[in-house]
């Protein structure tokens, strides 16, 4: 499978990781049922599955307080992503 994964051109061409480096992998992890892994290699995935999910979910059928859920779900993830980010790039070896 790892094959098939998209390269990330930006730690490629520039030297560093990006925001969503890891989420491929940790997709892969979680299909494999290795969902602590899915976790320490990219810790929004959860959120973001709860979150497409949702988007899906108020697509079809529109869910009261839907908008509010999305954003507020939106901003945890961003916030996680950012974190988990800075302590990856700066805080580790």
């Amino acid at each position: 499978m790892e094959e098939y994964m998209l390269p990330c051109l930006n730690k490629k061409y520039l030297g560093f990781e990006c925001l969503g480096c890891g989420i491929q992998r940790a997709l892969a992890l979680l299909l494999q049922g290795e969902f602590i892994a899915a976790f320490k290699m990219y810790p929004a995935i959860y959120t973001l599955l709860l979150l497409f999910g949702l988007i899906a979910i108020h697509a079809v059928k529109n869910i009261k307080f839907g908008n509010k859920i999305i954003t507020v779900l939106a901003i945890i993830n961003g916030l996680i992503i950012v974190t988990s980010f800075i302590i990856k790039t700066f805080l580790t070896n």
